[in-house]
């Protein structure tokens, strides 16, 4: 399996990461530790989870992923060196989105316990937090790097303005900066990304992992219409893509996929492969017949007429 490297940070990453937000949400624990062992026995060998999942779901409070992610490891046929593990820090878990240095020390104890590990090998900022200094948060992860709890740092869902903001507070107190960013994008979701963003990524040699690869499921293309997401977990979310431009990036899915024989999940994962500036997508599974198909993407190669297609089939269009 090809594996690529994680900007500046030392870490070689597979060209998939699998998501472990559902690892006690729509995946049970059993399922959980099925798919990862398929997941390492396929070459792959991310797990992106956060403190957070699943938070949301009736009885969970959150770390329940983390607690299935540590239970696996400790009777994974793997070494510990083998897996990268990324979590997050910052989401609400009962005291509000925050990135305090005392919160970070105190948080990161927990995630280690429930991982059953003594380090995260990728430690990100989960949310950007207006009230926290840079210099701070970064600090924080300083200390953590220092006493070997981390290996490397990043951040998700910030902007080009505050990224390049992180930088010139890290490089004026001469603390580490953040490494990976971590943001949403997919074919339906571009716009966040694409420009700024992803050219700063680019110059500073930062290392890329999307999340909501999939559009929530709905680049699966098994929700064709209202009717198809009711009652379905993601109903709320997957809803939203199912106006004109959804369709007709389903439409142009199809194609590709009558012209490859390939999923519309495997080349919408594909797609984001040959983006500029992204490493590796997240993309989750609950079963194995999802996660085959989140395998095959991997080595899925997509012609430069797929491409455009899929390109011009998701751009947003204006009347004139």
């Amino acid at each position: 399996m090809e594996m690529r490297r994680l900007g500046k940070t030392g870490l070689s990453v597979a060209p998939i990461v699998i998501g472990g937000n559902v690892f006690g949400w729509t995946a049970d624990e059993k399922t959980s530790f099925a798919i990862l062992d398929t997941f390492f026995d396929a070459g792959l060998n991310t797990i992106d989870t956060a403190d957070v999942y699943s938070a949301w779901v009736p009885g969970n409070k959150g770390g329940d992923s983390e607690e299935i992610i540590g239970r696996w490891l400790k009777q994974a046929r793997i070494a510990r060196d083998k897996a990268v593990i990324v979590t997050k820090v910052g989401s609400d878990m009962g005291q509000g989105k925050t990135l305090k240095e005392s919160y970070i020390l105190a948080a990161v104890e927990a995630s280690l316990r429930r991982l059953q590990t003594d380090y995260i090998d990728l430690y990100l900022s989960h949310w950007p937090d207006a009230d926290t200094p840079h210099e701070e948060t970064l600090g924080a992860f300083a200390k953590l790097k220092q006493q070997g709890k981390i290996r490397a740092i990043g951040c998700s869902n910030y902007d080009a303005d505050l990224l390049q903001a992180s930088f010139d507070a890290a490089e004026k107190a001469g603390l580490p900066r953040y490494e990976v960013l971590q943001p949403e994008y997919n074919l339906y979701q571009r716009a966040s990304f694409e420009g700024p963003l992803a050219d700063l990524c680019v110059r500073q040699n930062i290392g890329v992992i999307t999340y909501f690869g999939l559009a929530a499921g709905f680049l699966t293309g098994k929700y064709r219409s209202k009717a198809d997401t009711q009652g379905r977990a993601r109903e709320g979310r997957v809803s939203q893509y199912l106006d004109e431009r959804g369709l007709r990036i389903l439409a142009a899915l199809d194609k590709v996929s009558a012209e490859t024989g390939a999923k519309p999940a495997e080349i919408s994962l594909a797609w984001l492969l040959r983006k500029k500036g992204v490493t590796a997508p997240i993309a989750s599974a609950t079963s194995l017949s999802q996660l085959e198909s989140l395998v095959k993407s991997a080595t899925l190669s997509l012609s430069n007429d797929a491409m455009a297609l899929l390109d011009e089939a998701g751009t947003e269009r204006t009347e004139s």
